[in-house]
C-alpha cells in the first residue's frame, strides 16, 4: 500500500512544482513538505466520492494555508474529480480553475474560499457546527444518515491569526467532536523561522481550548491514518500535529523561507526532481501507479455513497416529514421560495414607534417559525441586536438540536463560522452584532461576497442616535465601507414595515450576502404615498414616501431613521415641493435604468438631496453639488443623548429644512 500512497505523494510534487514554474508564480513549499498527508487523505481517510462533489454527507476538508492550492488541486486531479491536467497546466491563468488561491464554486471538491489565513479553520468550525446540528435534527436510532467529518490542514500562519483563536476557543466549548484539524508544523514563515515571532507552546494553547492534541510525522502514513483514528474516539476536538519540512526533496529550499512564496527556478527545479527521482526533462509528470489506484478506488468511493443512499432511502420511506424538511433545507441558499412567499410579513400599528432591530425581532421569528433550519445568533449580543429565537433551545454540546448560536465575543470567527454553516449545506444562517463592529467582520464579509453565498448579518445602532455610548460606538462610515464591498446587498430599512421586507429581500437571495442596518432609537411607521412600495423596494431598493407631485421642487434621497426626518423637513420647507424617496437599498437602486431613476427623482429641473447620517461618500453622483445637497456627517460623533448629539452635529429636520430653502 505505501508504494500506492508514495506514487501519489510523488505526483503530487511533481505536478505542483511543474505548475508553480509554468506560471511563474505560486507557493512549492506547502505541496512538497505535505504531500504524504494529501495522499492518505484523498486515498484512505476521507469519505467522498469524487464523480459526485455534492454528495451531502461526505466529509469536508478545507486547505485554511490556501497558499498551497497546488497541493489541494493536485490531489484532486489524481483523486478523480473534474479537474483536468490541462487545468492544472493553466494553473494561476485567467479563466482556470486553477486559481492562485482555492476558490468556492470555481473548482469541484473545494469546499470554501481560503488564502486570508486563519478563516479555513473558523470555517471549518461553522461546517462542524452544521454538521452537529443536521445530524441532531435528523439521525434516528435505526439511521444514521448525517455521520461525517470536518478536516482542515493549517500552518503557523493560520494559528498566528487572530480569528483561530476565537474560533478554536468556540469549538471547544461546543465539543465539536467531528472537527479534525492537521496542523503543518514546519516551523517556517515568509520572513524566516517562526522563532522570530511565534514561540508559544501550541499544544497547551489547544488543550486550554478543550481540544484532543496529538502527535505525529508527516511522513509516515501509518502515524497520519492511526491517529486520525484516535481522534475518532474523543468526543473533543482533535488538533494533530505534524512535524514537517518546508520544501521538502528541493535541496536548494528545503527547511527554508525561501520555499514558501515563489517557483523554484529551472536550475533548483532540476535539482529538486533528481532528488526526488524524477526526469528533468518531463513536466507534469504523474506516475502510473498513481492513476491506477485511484481508479480502482471509484467503486469503492462510489459504493460509499451508494451505501448512503440506500440508507437515505430507507430513512426517507420511514420518516416521509422528516424527508421533506430535508428537502426543503438543502434547496440553494437554504430557503424554499414558495414556504417563503406563505410566511406574511407581520402588522405593526400605524401609530407605533419601533426600533427597527425590534421590528427585526419581530420579522426574524416569523420567518423562523416557517424554516427551522434558519440558525444563527450573536457576538454576545442577544438582547441589544434583538436575535433572540423563540421557543427555541441555544446550540450547545449538550443541545445540538437548539438553533441559537452563542457566539461570545468574538465577531470576527462569527462571521466566518457564519460562512461555514452557509456553505455547509442545510441552514440558512446569520449573525449579529452592532455595526460599527462590522469592521472586525470585514475579511468575512468579503469572503461571503467573493463565494457568492447568503449569509445573513444583522448590524444594529447604526448611527449617531446610539447617543450616550459616543463616538466608539457610532458609526459613521460604515455605511459606505459596505458599500464598497462588490457583491454584499446593504438594506437600511426606515420603518418596521421596511424591516420586514428587508428581511424577505435577505432570504431570497441565493448568491450574495446581505447586511441588515437597523436602528437603535424608535422611528414612526411612515405613511407611503406608493401603495406598490413593496414591490419597488424589492425590485429597486427605493419608492417615494410622499411628494407626489410630478415636478417638485426637491427630490431627498433618505435611508434608515432619516427618511422620518427627511419627511418633517419636508413640511418645515413649505412651500417648497418636496419629495420624499426611501432607499432601503442603495445597490439596488443604482442597479436600475435611467429612465426609472429620472422619474423617481422628478424631472431635470428637480433639484436632488440626498440626507444619510454617514459620511457622503458614494452618494456623489446623484446630485449637482456634493458639499450642497449632501446632508451628512463628515466627523466622528460625540457621547450624550442621541437628540442632543444631533442638535449638536447640526443634524436636524430644521437644519435640513434651512438648507432646502436655500435653494432657488
Amino acid at each position: 500500500m505505501n508504494k500506492e500512497l508514495d506514487a501519489v505523494a510523488l505526483s503530487i510534487r511533481s505536478l505542483s512544482i511543474d505548475a508553480i514554474e509554468k506560471a511563474n508564480s505560486g507557493h512549492p513549499g506547502l505541496p512538497l513538505g505535505a504531500a504524504e498527508l494529501a495522499a492518505v487523505l484523498y486515498a484512505k481517510i476521507l469519505r467522498h466520492n469524487p464523480k459526485n462533489p455534492q454528495w451531502a454527507d461526505r466529509d469536508r476538508f478545507i486547505l485554511s494555508a490556501g497558499h498551497g492550492s497546488m497541493l489541494l488541486y493536485a490531489a484532486l486531479h489524481l483523486a478523480g474529480y473534474d479537474l483536468s491536467l490541462d487545468d492544472i497546466r493553466s494553473f494561476r491563468q485567467i479563466g482556470s480553475r486553477c486559481a492562485g488561491h482555492p476558490e468556492y464554486g470555481l473548482t469541484p471538491g473545494v469546499e470554501a474560499t481560503t488564502g486570508p489565513l486563519g478563516q479555513g479553520i473558523s470555517t471549518a468550525v461553522g461546517m462542524a457546527i452544521a454538521e452537529a446540528m443536521l445530524a441532531a435534527r435528523f439521525n434516528t436510532e435505526e439511521y444514521r444518515i448525517v455521520d461525517h467529518y470536518t478536516y482542515a490542514l493549517v500552518g503557523e500562519g493560520c494559528l498566528m491569526e487572530g480569528v483561530s483563536s476565537e474560533a478554536s476557543s468556540l469549538a471547544g466549548t461546543l465539543k465539536l467532536g467531528k472537527l479534525i484539524m492537521y496542523y503543518d508544523k514546519n516551523n517556517i514563515t515568509i520572513d524566516g523561522s517562526t522563532d522570530i515571532a511565534f514561540t508559544e507552546d501550541v499544544t497547551k494553547r489547544y488543550e486550554a481550548y478543550g481540544w484532543q492534541v496529538l502527535h505525529g510525522s508527516m511522513y509516515s502514513y501509518s502515524d497520519i491514518e492511526k491517529l486520525t483514528t484516535e481522534a475518532k474516539k474523543d468526543p473533543r476536538p482533535s488538533l494533530i500535529i505534524l512535524d514537517s519540512v518546508i520544501g521538502k526533496g528541493a535541496p536548494a529550499v528545503e527547511g527554508t523561507a525561501a520555499a514558501h512564496g515563489a517557483p523554484l527556478g529551472q536550475e533548483k527545479l532540476a535539482e529538486a526532481k533528481q532528488n526526488l527521482g524524477l526526469d528533468p526533462a518531463k513536466q507534469f509528470f504523474v506516475a502510473p501507479e498513481a492513476y491506477r489506484y485511484f481508479e480502482e478506488r471509484q467503486k469503492e468511493f462510489a459504493q460509499a455513497e451508494a451505501d448512503w443512499n440506500s440508507r437515505f432511502a430507507a430513512w426517507s420511506a420511514a420518516y416521509p416529514e422528516r424527508r421533506k424538511e430535508w428537502d426543503r433545507s438543502f434547496v440553494q441558499g437554504g430557503i424554499d421560495q414558495a414556504v417563503l412567499d406563505g410566511v406574511a410579513d407581520p402588522v405593526f400599528k400605524k401609530d407605533e414607534m419601533i426600533a427597527t432591530r425590534a421590528a427585526s425581532k419581530t420579522a426574524l421569528n416569523a420567518f423562523a417559525k416557517a424554516f427551522p433550519n434558519l440558525v444563527g445568533g450573536s457576538a454576545d449580543l442577544q438582547g441589544p441586536n434583538a436575535v433572540a429565537l423563540q421557543d427555541t433551545q441555544s446550540f450547545t454540546a449538550a443541545t445540538p438540536q437548539g438553533r441559537y448560536i452563542h457566539f461570545g465575543i468574538r465577531e470576527f470567527a462569527m462571521a466566518t463560522i457564519t460562512n461555514g454553516i452557509q456553505l455547509h449545506g442545510g441552514f440558512r444562517a446569520f449573525c449579529a452584532t452592532f455595526a460599527v463592529f462590522s469592521d472586525y467582520l470585514r475579511p468575512a464579509l468579503r469572503l461571503a461576497a467573493l463565494m457568492r453565498i447568503p449569509s445573513i448579518f444583522v448590524l444594529t445602532h447604526d448611527s449617531i442616535f446610539v447617543g450616550e455610548d459616543g463616538p466608539t460606538h457610532q458609526p459613521v462610515e460604515t455605511l459606505a465601507s459596505l458599500r464598497a464591498i462588490p457583491n454584499l446587498l446593504v438594506l437600511r430599512p426606515a420603518d418596521a414595515e421596511e424591516t420586514a421586507v428587508a428581511w424577505r429581500i435577505a432570504l431570497e437571495q441565493k448568491d450574495r450576502p446581505a447586511c441588515l442596518i437597523l436602528s437603535r432609537q424608535n422611528l414612526p411607521i411612515l405613511e407611503k404615498a406608493d401603495p406598490q412600495w413593496k414591490a419597488l423596494m424589492k425590485a429597486a431598493g427605493s419608492y417615494i414616501v410622499t411628494g407626489t407631485d410630478r415636478t417638485p421642487d426637491v427630490t431627498i434621497l433618505a435611508t434608515g431613521s432619516e427618511v422620518s426626518l427627511a419627511c418633517e423637513a419636508a413640511e418645515l420647507a413649505a412651500p417648497k415641493k418636496v419629495r420624499v424617496v426611501s432607499v432601503p437599498s442603495k445597490e439596488l437602486l443604482d442597479a436600475q435604468t435611467n429612465p426609472f431613476k429620472a422619474q423617481l427623482v422628478g424631472n431635470s429641473n428637480t433639484r436632488v438631496m440626498v440626507a444619510e447620517a454617514g459620511v457622503k461618500q458614494g452618494w456623489e453622483g446623484w446630485v449637482r453639488s456634493p458639499e450642497k445637497d449632501i446632508f451628512s456627517i463628515e466627523r466622528f460623533g460625540e457621547s450624550g443623548p442621541a437628540k442632543k448629539v444631533a442638535e449638536h452635529l447640526g443634524f436636524t429636520a430644521q437644519a435640513l429644512a434651512a438648507r432646502i430653502k436655500d435653494f432657488d
